[in-house]
């Protein structure tokens, strides 16, 4: 009897598993989700870069297929691996296609897309491999489900072939770097140097220690412009850092030229002329109708006094000052006095040598350039910003964007009578470059203020400004006396010419040393001449430009 209890009870208990077979435990065997939702959630991970989420949808991380399991470093750097060797900026990979291999195996294959920084992109299509563990769908893992040749051992590349360098070229069209020029040009050019790895962080991956790049100047500002596109292969790299398959090519494109606005005659004319100076001299010269610089020489290397110098401008700010008082209202022809002092603010005020005019026009003060005319005129018609008003018109306060690094002038708000009337004659704090009083010059000769360029396809961020038309007539008539009967009478230059003379003090001291200065316009050509410490504008820096323009004669 107790055998055969036995026995009944363990066939109960076969009965009950039986049941189970075909009741709730179909629903504890039975396999989770799809091979397609597993591969569109690896997928997604893997647009957004979310490694830890890629790796949750895998069923092991082996770096081969059946080898042992990959930890989650060895995971990780495979695809960290592939982005840091190839720049990749994006990830875009879509899926394509499900093929189900059985009741347990699927493949599903992909399109990957991997932007590649200062490169371009890069398509190719692999493949994921899906398994069911634990009951569910999972990606079998090897470094190919990454790219089809990636295996154990083996990585990416990049191999660059950069294009022949684009030229920098004169309005002519002549070739200016690397061709001894001459004339300061080499100064705006800037010279071809080899990356070092700071270039390399700066410029993008396409770039490597030891590569030809530009340094300072147009070169440097045009690289990119200049040097092209490489052709970038992306190589398969095996043992020893062996390429032994190129994966892709992406084709580069040419560098090219940048043409400047420099009219190598003019160049050489500003040229010839500086040379033969003895103090430190600069010249500029533009067009008035476009703002184009057709010359910028020094007569010095190394800092480009031309473009980035900070000198006081004399008198030649008279001509900003003159716009000013044209525009509140005082016309050429009225009555004004040169008196051999004034005092203003409890400045004591002195015109260049002591001279004195008594009663004039204020056509003539200009022409004479009286500091004890424009000091009380500023201070009785020129308060508030006015002045300020009349420079940034002119150019000053304002970003310079003309191919290359110039510096801005600048002009401060005086802060008293006595700041406002020497700033009304180029002293105080104000401060400019040649370039920017030839701006100023150009804008008298054109009637509008034009930001000057020395590449004319270079968009400009700063639009002209039109001068008033009493403004630009009054200034041209004043311009025209100086060269006429004033200042700058005896310095030869021909006729036609209008300008403006200025000697600029500087230092400290009972004698101080003054720069010459002299900025004007003959027909479309404006210029600025400086001399460093060089004295009077009227005796030396108009000179030069009067040598200047006959060396270029009638055809400018």
């Amino acid at each position: 009897m107790p055998r055969r209890r036995t026995i009944v009870i363990v066939s109960t208990a076969v009965v009950l598993t039986a049941g189970a077979a075909t009741g709730g435990a179909f629903y504890l065997l039975r396999t989770e989700g799809s091979p397609q939702e597993s591969a569109e959630r690896f997928t997604a991970a893997w647009n957004r870069g979310d490694l830890a989420a890629m790796r949750a949808e895998t069923a092991r991380h082996s770096p081969e297929p059946s080898g042992p399991p990959a930890s989650a470093a060895e995971f990780d750097g495979v695809y960290t691996g592939l982005d840091k060797a190839l720049n990749v900026e994006k990830t875009t990979v879509r899926l394509t296609g499900i093929r189900e291999q059985g009741d347990d195996k699927a493949t599903a294959s992909y399109t990957a897309v991997l932007t590649l920084k200062d490169i371009g992109e890069w398509t190719y299509q692999g493949s994921i491999p899906l398994t069911v563990a634990d009951r569910r769908w999972r990606v079998d893992w090897t470094p190919q489900a990454v790219h089809p040749d990636l295996t154990a051992g083996r990585s990416v590349r990049l191999a660059t072939t950069w294009p022949a360098r684009g030229a920098l070229e004169a309005a002519g069209g002549e070739r200016i770097d690397g061709t001894g020029a001459g004339g300061s040009v080499d100064q705006l050019t800037g010279y071809l140097d080899k990356a070092n790895a700071k270039d390399v962080a700066k410029l993008g991956p396409a770039y490597r220690a030891g590569q030809t790049i530009g340094r300072g100047g147009l070169q440097e500002r045009f690289e990119k412009h200049l040097a092209g596109t490489p052709t970038t292969k992306i190589e398969l790299m095996g043992s020893g850092k062996k390429a032994v398959k190129t994966l892709s090519t992406i084709e580069g494109a040419e560098g090219e030229s940048v043409r400047t606005s420099i009219d190598l005659r003019v160049q050489q004319a500003a040229a010839n002329v500086v040379k033969t100076v003895k103090e430190p001299a600069s010249l500029v010269a533009l067009r008035p109708s476009t703002g184009e610089i057709l010359a910028v020489v020094n007569n010095r290397p190394g800092f480009n006094r031309a473009l980035d110098g900070r000198y006081a401008p004399g008198s030649t700010f008279k001509t900003v000052t003159a716009a000013a008082l044209l525009q509140a209202g005082i016309e050429p022809g009225q009555q004004v006095t040169c008196p051999k002092y004034v005092t203003v603010g409890g400045l004591k005020i002195r015109n260049s040598e002591h001279a004195e005019f008594g009663s004039l026009s204020f056509l003539n003060s200009f022409a004479q350039s009286c500091n004890t005319t424009f000091a009380p005129l500023a201070e009785e018609h020129l308060k508030g910003d006015a002045l300020r008003e009349a420079a940034e018109l002119l150019g000053f306060n304002g970003k310079l964007e003309i191919g290359i690094p110039a510096t801005a002038a600048s002009f401060p708000k005086p802060t008293s009578p006595a700041e406002l009337a020497a700033s009304s004659f180029g002293q105080a704090r104000l401060t400019a470059s040649p370039l920017v009083m030839a701006s100023v010059a150009a804008a008298v000769a054109d009637g509008s203020w034009r930001p000057p360029t020395l590449v004319p396809d270079l968009p400009q961020k700063t639009k002209p400004r039109e001068l008033p038309d009493e403004v630009a007539t009054g200034l041209r008539a004043m311009m025209r006396a100086v060269v006429a009967s004033g200042t700058a009478k005896a310095a030869g230059l021909p006729q036609g010419t209008l300008g403006k003379t200025g000697t600029a003090e500087y230092g400290t001291g009972e004698k101080l040393e003054s720069h010459a200065w002299f900025h004007g316009y003959r027909g479309d050509l404006a210029f600025a001449v400086i001399v460093e410490g060089g004295g009077g504008g009227g005796k030396i820096a108009a000179p030069i430009a009067a040598r200047f323009l006959k060396a270029l004669g009638t055809s400018q």
